[in-house]
Formats: C-alpha cells, sequence, structure tokens
C-alpha cells in the first residue's frame, strides 16, 4: 500500500468513527500491560482451546452427526501446537529466570 492509500483509510477509519460517536484518544505513548494479566489471559486461552476439542472429541466418539472427523483432528491439533507452544515459552521464561539469578549483584 503506498502512503496516499494508508492516509485514506485512515481518512475514511475516522469519518466512519465519528459517525459511529467514538471519541478519537489522542495518543500518550504505549499502552501500559501487566505482564501477569497478559500471562494469564494466555493460559486461558491455551485451555479453553484444549477444552474445546476435548468437547468435538467426546461429541465426536458419541456419534454426533454434525462433528466431523476432520474438525476433532484439526482442533486436536491446535489445542497440540497451542500447549506445546505454552511449554516451550515457560521453559524460555525459566532459562531467563535461572539466569537472571546467577548475575553478580
Amino acid at each position: 500500500m503506498s502512503d496516499m492509500q494508508i492516509s485514506q483509510v485512515l481518512a475514511q477509519m475516522r469519518a466512519l468513527a465519528q459517525n459511529a460517536g467514538v471519541a478519537e484518544a489522542a495518543p500518550q505513548g504505549p499502552p501500559k500491560t501487566d505482564f501477569a494479566n497478559l500471562l494469564k489471559q494466555s493460559l486461558d486461552q491455551v485451555n479453553q482451546t484444549q477444552q474445546d476439542s476435548r468437547t468435538l472429541v467426546t461429541a465426536f466418539e458419541k456419534g454426533d452427526p454434525n462433528v466431523s472427523l476432520v474438525e476433532v483432528m484439526v482442533a486436536s491439533q491446535k489445542a497440540s501446537v497451542a500447549f506445546n507452544a505454552t511449554v516451550q515459552v515457560r521453559n524460555r521464561l525459566l532459562t531467563a529466570y535461572q539466569e537472571i539469578m546467577r548475575m553478580p549483584v
């Protein structure tokens, strides 16, 4: 996208926001994020993905005609990838914590 197209899109978005009655906030730098809250949200999402996968597996095992094997396998793989990614992040955080603890003060 060229700069002109980006400007046009931004202008359209601002016009739509004004029409919807949304007040535009003044930019105040990067938003503040709470690491603990962000981590909890991520873990909750992984948990929800696993629960959804388990629900589909159970429905398929019971013979629900609305659930296909493809849906079950895709949901299962999504849950597996999400869990493995979470484990890898945990491992990296643990390694970083251990390195910090070994630093001389």
